[in-house]
């Protein structure tokens, strides 16, 4: 599945708010196109390669534009032009650090090719190539970190006694295809044990408020036709206690020096009952994830979205009804009282490092020390 589509400079994006229902491409012409997109969550969380792709498009259409913009008129002029975008497209969601790490990467290839003595025109192609390469390097490291750690997994249940083959594996909020440029993290490992022949179920919760599980998760796992099913996030503990779990995997906004992650709202719920279960808790990312300027946890910033999106859902009209288009009809239903005030609804949470057995990266696998309860993640970034 896809989420993201180009044809040169064109730019269309599935509309995630309105799947699995209804499938609508949404075309992204201009940078506060992508912005708006990844800011009310139509795009995620494949936000670096969108944010990185509307950039290079922003870029080409201006070098062939008959009308050549002033922004092109020198290097000077350039970086004067490009640097506040790269600002504001970080602000969209500035939680997840691979929309940093994007944005970062993109203002290091400006500054290196103005200090290299390019013309404005070599700087801006160069901007380009680098803003593709963003999207374009994203499957390949999917699926080396999803081998990286399927084959830890099956190694650790191998030490405990068993066969490493009829797994079932938790995962929370949607990690596969339509979350990054195609396979996904945690939904990649799923996927890897699945072809492998080493998958017995795939368990996730629906992810509320937004229910990526329910909606993505579930449409991904269908249409891959892997065994799945669908718990409610209060279900977890329920899972553990009367069923045989041997991991859980998830994905991350960030993870910090010490390993601390900070995923979708829920996770940390899931790592605390899996380290009461005894139950390998796995975080899988690619390095771009991984921000080892900030220490711990506490220097995660979390974003907090509109109170009214928790106390609404969305979905297809049931019994079922189309449209004139053929379409499902839908609609977004509040289920709680008109004007309550009192509301929590943070998108992300932080599990510590303490809970999770391991972190897994394109570079391979991290694990703590014997008595150690934090991290080096030298290895693996």
């Amino acid at each position: 599945m896809k989420s993201i589509e180009t044809n040169g400079d064109t730019i269309k994006i599935v509309n995630q708010l309105l799947l699995p229902h209804t499938t609508e491409w949404i075309d992204i012409n201009t940078i506060e196109d992508a912005h708006d997109a990844i800011k009310s969550m139509k795009a995620s969380p494949a936000i670096a390669s969108l944010a990185a792709l509307s950039f290079a498009s922003h870029l080409s259409r201006a070098l062939k534009s008959s009308q050549r913009p002033d922004f092109l008129s020198s290097t000077d002029a350039l970086k004067a032009n490009v640097e506040p975008i790269l600002s504001f497209l970080y602000t969209a969601r500035p939680t997840a650090v691979n929309l940093g790490a994007a944005t970062r990467r993109l203002t290091r290839t400006l500054n290196t090719a103005i200090s290299e003595g390019k013309d404005v025109r070599a700087v801006a192609e160069e901007l380009i190539a680098e803003g593709k390469a963003v999207a374009d390097e994203d499957v390949g490291r999917n699926k080396e970190m999803s081998r990286h750690g399927g084959e830890w997994l099956i190694e650790q249940v191998k030490a405990r006694g068993g066969s490493g083959e009829g797994l079932n594996v938790l995962t929370v909020c949607n990690t596969g295809s339509l979350a990054t440029s195609g396979y996904g993290t945690a939904l990649g490992l799923i996927t890897y044990l699945h072809e492998t022949g080493k998958l017995n179920k795939a368990y996730y919760t629906q992810t509320a408020p937004y229910h990526q599980g329910s909606r993505l998760t579930a449409l991904e796992l269908q249409t891959l036709k892997i065994p799945s099913v669908m718990i409610c996030d209060t279900m977890v503990g329920s899972l553990f206690q009367h069923h045989d779990i041997h991991a859980v995997v998830v994905g991350a906004d960030r993870i910090v020096r010490n390993g601390d992650t900070a995923n979708k709202i829920g996770t940390y719920n899931a790592a605390v009952l899996a380290a009461r279960h005894k139950i390998p808790f796995i975080v899988i990312g690619p390095v771009s994830t991984v921000d080892l300027d900030v220490t711990d946890g506490t220097g995660i910033p979390i974003e907090h979205r509109p109170l009214v999106e928790a106390c609404i859902v969305r979905g297809a009209l049931y019994p079922f009804s189309v449209n004139a288009q053929g379409q499902k009809e839908q609609a977004a239903v509040m289920i709680t009282p008109e004007g309550l005030d009192g509301i929590y609804n943070p998108s992300f949470d932080v599990t510590p490092a303490e809970l999770i057995s391991a972190i897994v990266t394109e570079k391979g696998v991290a694990v703590k020390k014997e008595g150690e309860s934090v991290f080096d993640l030298s290895g693996v970034v």
